[in-house]
C-alpha cells in the first residue's frame, strides 16, 4: 500500500507564499500603474485599486496599501507640488514593496509616490487637450464671438460658499458708478473628481435659457492653486470653446494657465480682477457717451449764445421795419378809408334816387293789378248762381231715381205684384232653415197669411 499524500493546512500554504515573497522581493521596487481608486477609510489608511490598460483594456491588477502615516506625507508633497490632491484615475510612479498576507492576500504597500513624474502627466494631458481642440477648431472658438456693447446679464458657475464669487459680488454690485447687473448663480463644484461633469451641467442648463444672459462667468477663489487639473479635462474645454454665449473665468491663480483659462473668452488671475473687466466694459460705453452729453452741452450753449445774439440784430432792424411798413400801411389805410367815405356817399344817393323811381313805378303798378282783380270777381260772382243751379237740377233728378229704386225694392210691394213669403220660427225657408215633417210654417202674401203643417219634404231635383 503507498504512502498516504502529505496534507498542508491553508495556513501553512500561505504562510510558504508569504515566506518565499518575503525572501524573494526584499528591496523596494518603482512601478508606474494608475490609481483606479484611492478608497481611503476613515482610519485614514488607503487601500487603491491599481490597473494598467493597454488599448483601454485592464492588462494588470493589484491591490495596493498606504498607510496613514505614509498618506499624510505623500499628500502634502502633492498638494505643495502638483497643485492636487491624490485623486482617482490618476497615472502615478510608486515606490511600491511586494507583500503577502495571510488574510488579505497579495498586494503592493505603496511608501512613496513621485510628485513631478504625477505633474508630468497632468501636464501631458493638458497639451493632449489643446492639441484636440486645435485639430477640431475649438481653440478659438469662443474668443472670436462678439461682445456685449453692455454685458448687464450674468450666469455664474460657481459654489454658493466661495470666498471669490463673494469677492465677485462684491465688485459689480458696490461699484461707485451705481452700474446694475443682473446676475444668477448656477451652483456648481469648482475642484475635485466631480467638479468637470458638474460645469458641464450648468453650461447645458445656461444654454436652454441663453437668451436671457450676455455672458456666462466661472468664478473659484479661497482654494488656493489646488485642484486646477479638472479644468485641463478635454469635455470641459471643449463645452466651454463652443458655448453661444462669451465665457470669462476667474478661477484664482497666478501661475500655469489651465486650458480652461486659454480658451475662455477672457481670463482674469482673480473673480476681483474679473469684476473690474466688468466694470471697465462699462465704462467704454459710458465714458465716450458722457463725453459726447458734455461736448454736446457746450455746443448748445454756443449755438443758444449765438442764437440769442442774431435773434437781437434781427429784432433790432425788424422792429426799424416794422414802425416804416406801419407808417406806409397808415397812409394808405387813411386814403383808402377817405376814398370808400366818398364812393360810399355817392352810391348812397344813387340808390336812393333809384329806389325813388322804383317806388313810384310800384304804386302805379300795383294800382293797375287791383283793378284788374276787381273785374275778374265780378265776373266770378255773375256765374256762381247760374252753375249752383244747374248743379242742384242735376243732382235732384239723381235722388229722384234712388227713391223710386228703393220703392220698388220695399217687401210690400214685392207682395202686390203677386209674391208671398214663408217663414218657419219667423225666419225665410231656405238651406239653413230647412222645415222638417210635422212642423208648421207661415206663409205671408199682399192681403192675408197662412199657416200650413209641413207633411211631406221634397228635395228639389236639377233637371
Amino acid at each position: 500500500m503507498s504512502d498516504s499524500p502529505k496534507i498542508f493546512t491553508l495556513k501553512q500554504v500561505v504562510s510558504s507564499i508569504r515566506k518565499t515573497i518575503e525572501d524573494r522581493y526584499q528591496q523596494t521596487y518603482w512601478v508606474k500603474a494608475e490609481m483606479h481608486k484611492l478608497n481611503r477609510f476613515p482610519s485614514g489608511h488607503c487601500f487603491p485599486e491599481l490597473l494598467q490598460k493597454e488599448d483601454g483594456k485592464i492588462v494588470a491588477q493589484i491591490s495596493g496599501s498606504i498607510w496613514k502615516h505614509n498618506f499624510d506625507r505623500i499628500n502634502a508633497r502633492f498638494i505643495q507640488v502638483v497643485k492636487e490632491p491624490l485623486k482617482d484615475d490618476t497615472t502615478l510612479l510608486m515606490q511600491v514593496k511586494i507583500s503577502f498576507h495571510e488574510t488579505y492576500g497579495l498586494s503592493l504597500q505603496i511608501l512613496d509616490i513621485d510628485p513631478n513624474y504625477a505633474l508630468g502627466e497632468l501636464q501631458r494631458e493638458r497639451q493632449e487637450t489643446l492639441k484636440r481642440l486645435q485639430k477640431e477648431g475649438l481653440l478659438n472658438a469662443n474668443q472670436q464671438l462678439d461682445f456685449p456693447l453692455l454685458p448687464k446679464r450674468i450666469a455664474v458657475i460657481s459654489a454658493e460658499s466661495s470666498k471669490g464669487l463673494s469677492d465677485f459680488y462684491k465688485v459689480i454690485d458696490q461699484n461707485q458708478w451705481n452700474y446694475g447687473f443682473f446676475k444668477m448663480l448656477f451652483p456648481a463644484y469648482l475642484q475635485g473628481d466631480n467638479a468637470a461633469s458638474s460645469i458641464m451641467h450648468q453650461l447645458r442648463q445656461i444654454e436652454k435659457v441663453k437668451d436671457h444672459f450676455d455672458v456666462v462667468v466661472i468664478v473659484r477663489g479661497g482654494g488656493g492653486e489646488v485642484g486646477l487639473s479638472c479644468y485641463n479635462n478635454y469635455e470641459l474645454c471643449a463645452a466651454i470653446a463652443s458655448f453661444p454665449l462669451p465665457v470669462l473665468t476667474g478661477i484664482g491663480h497666478s501661475t500655469n494657465l489651465t486650458v480652461a483659462e486659454m480658451i475662455s473668452f477672457r481670463n482674469a488671475i482673480t473673480p476681483t480682477e474679473l469684476g473690474d473687466f466688468l466694470i471697465q466694459s462699462f465704462h467704454e460705453f459710458s465714458v465716450p457717451l458722457n463725453d459726447a452729453a458734455k461736448s454736446i452741452r457746450q455746443h448748445s450753449v454756443a449755438m443758444l449764445k449765438e442764437a440769442k445774439y442774431g435773434f437781437n440784430r434781427i429784432s433790432t432792424k425788424f422792429s426799424s421795419v416794422a414802425r416804416n411798413r406801419l407808417q406806409q400801411e397808415d397812409f394808405l389805410v387813411r386814403k383808402k378809408q377817405q376814398a370808400l367815405i366818398h364812393g360810399s356817399q355817392v352810391a348812397l344817393k344813387t340808390k336812393a334816387l333809384h329806389l325813388q323811381r322804383t317806388e313810384r313805378m310800384g304804386i302805379v303798378g300795383f294800382q293797375t293789378l287791383l283793378k284788374r282783380r276787381d273785374y275778374e270777381l265780378q265776373s266770378v260772382q255773375q256765374r256762381i248762381p247760374l252753375h249752383v243751379k244747374t248743379h242742384l237740377t242735376s243732382e235732384g233728378n239723381k235722388l229722384n231715381q234712388l227713391i223710386r229704386s228703393v220703392q220698388l225694392m220695399d217687401p210690400i210691394n214685392v207682395l202686390k205684384r203677386g209674391y208671398s213669403i214663408t217663414t218657419l220660427n219667423k225666419k225665410t225657408i231656405g238651406p239653413n232653415n230647412r222645415p222638417a215633417v210635422g212642423e208648421k210654417v207661415i206663409t205671408r202674401t199682399a192681403t192675408f197669411t197662412v199657416e200650413s203643417e209641413i207633411t211631406e219634404v221634397n228635395d228639389q231635383s236639377d233637371e
